[in-house]
């Protein structure tokens, strides 16, 4: 994997996989990465100097050491058996924000789809998605008009990406975005495992009006590789019952409205 230089040009691949050594290792040095990625010590430097600024390592004398490991990816399957019952609660309690005539989009993502199947009997609803088990799980829904974004099918998330998905978002005006995350953090914001998805996440962010969050409380204090947004543009967290004092706090003092799904 580390011996194939060609492959490691992409900024995104490049990062994921010192990342990846970093947390194998604990620290990496610039010369090393030199090597085995095949691509200059400043382009290194720049790579490490990012991956502090993220929070996840800090720059030493010719190299880096850990801060904190990024959360794993797991599949959907994987991911929908995490906090199985307190995600129902979260998409429980965010069907209660939808009102008739919302124009809303759902994020693709396990806590969401919690949501969708609490919207199945909303009416005069419209929701627009990049989430195929979304979109499956409204299609029959009498009274939700379904719009799905084009692009190429991501398997591992279900989730639709790229440049059509974002393209087709343009032409909408939302109400309300309720957005699913892999990482939460007070100072870095909301982030997830993969690029094209970040940025259609933060494309969605631009087309709405209001930005939900649905996590659960796991996620708070872990930062994956992307930021979707930074905290200033998100107006809701729905959570569960065991988000930390620290973090109530932090919401509270940033003006974000919380609510606890128990």
């Amino acid at each position: 994997f580390f011996t194939e230089p060609a492959t490691m040009r992409n900024t995104s691949q490049r990062r994921e996989s010192i990342l990846q050594m970093l947390a194998q290792q604990g620290s990496v040095q610039v010369t090393d990465l030199v090597e085995k990625l095949g691509v200059s010590a400043v382009t290194i430097r720049s790579d490490l100097n990012a991956l502090e600024a993220q929070g996840m390592a800090t720059r030493s004398h010719g190299g880096a050491t850990l801060t904190r490991t990024p959360p794993p990816e797991h599949t959907i399957r994987q991911k929908d058996a995490i906090n199985h019952e307190q995600k129902e609660r979260i998409g429980a309690y965010a069907a209660r924000l939808v009102e008739p005539g919302d124009n809303i989009i759902i994020d693709s993502g396990t806590t969401t789809i919690s949501l969708a199947r609490h919207l199945r009997d909303a009416t005069g609803v419209t929701v627009a998605t990049n989430g195929l088990n979304i979109a499956w799980e409204l299609a029959d829904a009498p009274g939700v008009d379904l719009i799905l974004t084009g692009g190429l099918l991501r398997k591992q998330s279900l989730s639709i990406q790229g440049s059509q998905a974002e393209t087709c978002l343009q032409a909408y005006s939302f109400d309300k975005l309720f957005l699913g995350v892999d990482g939460f953090d007070l100072q870095f914001g909301v982030t997830t495992h993969h690029e094209a998805e970040a940025s259609l996440n933060h494309k969605m962010v631009e087309r709405a009006k209001k930005i939900i969050v649905l996590t659960d409380a796991s996620k708070f204090g872990r930062v994956s590789l992307h930021r979707i947004v930074q905290l200033d543009r998100v107006d809701t967290v729905i959570t569960d019952a065991s988000i930390s004092q620290e973090y109530r706090e932090g919401l509270h003092k940033l003006g974000i409205e919380l609510f606890i799904a128990e």
